[in-house]
């Protein structure tokens, strides 16, 4: 059994362990944040150089804005203007193959929310890869991918509703079938309009030190 420093008081042996173990711990801590701050004071250094240097007239290297991400506002606000353009176009065609204003407004009322919502989650997945983004806005390979990819859920979205309100396949396969053709290509012209629009957008700066 140890002692204390004077001899005197017996020592609790597994205090001593336990007390070992929490020093080691933050011991390896302390390591860990020690590393942390020289890596975080030569970052800072490098940008403190850099900022000098662009300052006294030097290059920085391409140092314009390509990469970006979307913030959530700006994809909300895209499914439901496009919601309500698409909305509009389904209404126009279902009171066409149908003649029945109710159930031309059945079927665009039966799908607006849940098309809104899946537009919005595919506009925040569409939003974590920068493939197709080009010079700070998207290209037209990735607006004419996203208006197809949407185009494929859309279709049979529009034909089950229909098809369920309707009790007509015929004239539910005519409704979703003239919206895919219309609606792919006005879907693509939608993407190359919000692809010039700043409003919403993070960019992601990056240049050589």
């Amino acid at each position: 059994v140890a002692t204390s420093i004077d001899g005197k008081k017996p020592v609790d042996d597994a205090m001593i362990r336990s007390i070992d173990k929490k020093i080691e711990k933050f011991e390896k801590k302390q390591e860990q944040y020690m590393a942390q701050l020289e890596s975080t004071k030569s970052e800072l250094e490098k940008f403190q150089q850099t900022k000098q240097k662009y300052l006294e007239g030097m290059s920085l290297g391409d140092s314009s804005p390509t990469n970006f991400s979307e913030t959530t506002a700006r994809s909300l606000v895209k499914s439901m203007m496009w919601r309500v353009i698409a909305g509009g176009v389904t209404f126009f065609t279902s009171l066409r193959f149908s003649g029945s204003v109710s159930t031309a407004l059945s079927i665009v009322g039966s799908d607006f929310f849940s098309k809104a919502a899946t537009m919005f989650i595919g506009e925040r997945v569409m939003n974590k890869s920068q493939a197709g983004r080009k010079g700070g806005a998207d290209d037209v390979g990735r607006s004419l991918a996203k208006a197809l990819l949407w185009r494929v859920f859309a279709i049979c979205n529009t034909l089950t509703m229909s098809y369920v309100i309707a009790k007509n396949f015929s004239m539910a396969s005519k409704i979703a079938g003239s919206d895919a053709v219309f609606k792919t290509g006005l879907m693509f012209v939608y993407e190359r309009v919000w692809a010039k629009i700043e409003w919403g957008k993070e960019y992601s700066i990056e240049f050589s030190i």
